[in-house]
């Protein structure tokens, strides 16, 4: 399989992108409040110890969702961060959320980039025709499926989950991508369990919003 490993940064270096050099993308004005907006997201973060194993530390995103200003400023955060990747040029034209937490912040973002949302869920869960992708999970075989006509060949598209884990269920939603003939720009999530190296097993670039602690830290598995 394919190293990736030098080719997913978490996010990018403001230093590669003032315009300054050509083939960098300029920064919108705006992506200046980027820092200030993390530190405040990441402070809502709560962490349950021994959840929802012992010696796991969960990280928990839903009080984000609890407060409507905090929700505002996390959907706000999220547009910034992929104009802050890709440009003002190079935005997705779709994004596809993962089953489940991807459809929590998955449709907003896509309003705000002015991109189609499209659903990746768990098998038998989509009416009509489908594409199906399998991926290892702890204790077997697990699938998402896409509908066939949900993205258009060429279209540009961004996947988006809470938390990159193992990989393996980001890894099958780049598949089903890639085989209604997108173009994958590129995964991006809330937080990364580091330790466990799934961005490695990605087909494309792979950012996180938030910072992960680097071992023992944990949310539903992805």
């Amino acid at each position: 399989m394919t190293d990736y490993t030098g080719q997913h940064p978490k996010g990018p270096d403001p230093s590669t992108l003032d315009g300054t050099t050509q083939g960098r993308k300029s920064l919108s004005p705006t992506t200046s409040q980027l820092p200030s907006l993390k530190i405040r997201l990441q402070k809502a973060l709560r962490q349950f110890p021994d959840f929802p194993s012992p010696g796991i530390l969960f990280e928990d995103i839903l009080p984000i969702f609890q407060d409507p200003a905090l929700h505002e400023t996390f959907i706000h955060a999220l547009e910034l961060h992929v104009i802050e990747i890709y440009g003002q040029d190079d935005k997705p034209d779709v994004i596809a959320g993962l089953e489940a937490r991807g459809f929590l912040f998955g449709p907003s973002l896509a309003l705000r980039l002015g991109a189609g949302f499209v659903p990746i869920r768990k098998r038998g869960k989509l009416p009509g025709p489908t594409e199906t992708a399998a991926f290892e999970k702890e204790y077997g075989a697990d699938h998402f499926e896409i509908q066939s006509d949900a993205i258009k060949k060429g279209q540009k598209v961004l996947v988006v989950d809470d938390i990159i884990a193992t990989g393996g269920s980001a890894a099958a939603a780049g598949q089903l991508v890639q085989k209604l003939g997108g173009r994958l720009l590129g995964f991006v999530m809330i937080l990364e369990l580091d330790f466990l190296h799934g961005r490695d097993k990605l087909p494309a670039p792979c950012y996180t919003l938030l910072s992960s602690q680097s071992a023992s830290v944990a949310s539903e598995p992805s």
